[in-house]
């Protein structure tokens, strides 16, 4: 047990550390579109939540989320000039991908826990 928390502790400061480096660059380098930055969010998150997975080690939902947002959010600012793309649009569709996700996630669960999800009420 002891063995595993020092193990995904490792991963975590590997993550933070990795993260660090991708806004500084962001941040150093004027030329980099912001989109870049999120872009590397992204994929760290999903990157971490995938070496955790492959290891047997617990992943954490949430940042199967954050690193779906920021992929998503990225695109969308890299292909911002292309598409003709306000703020508020960006931010309409990042809600719907948010909706979608949990959507998904919750008929998942319905399903393997054989809950289901009842339309009708039985009647009586």
């Amino acid at each position: 047990m002891d063995d595993m928390k020092t193990i995904n502790r490792r991963y975590e400061t590997i993550a933070w550390g990795l993260l660090s480096m991708i806004w500084g660059i962001t941040i150093l380098f004027d030329f980099l579109p912001f989109g870049v930055g999120l872009v590397g969010t992204g994929l760290l998150f999903l990157g971490v939540t995938a070496v955790r997975s492959l290891n047997d080690l617990p992943t954490k939902g949430d940042n199967t989320i954050i690193g779906i947002l920021a992929l998503v959010w990225g695109g969308l600012e890299l292909a911002r000039p292309i598409l003709h793309l306000s703020d508020w649009a960006i931010f309409a569709i990042l809600l719907i991908v948010l909706g979608m996700i949990l959507l998904v996630r919750g008929l998942l669960r319905a399903r393997k826990t054989g809950s289901g999800i009842r339309v009708n009420a039985p009647t009586e």
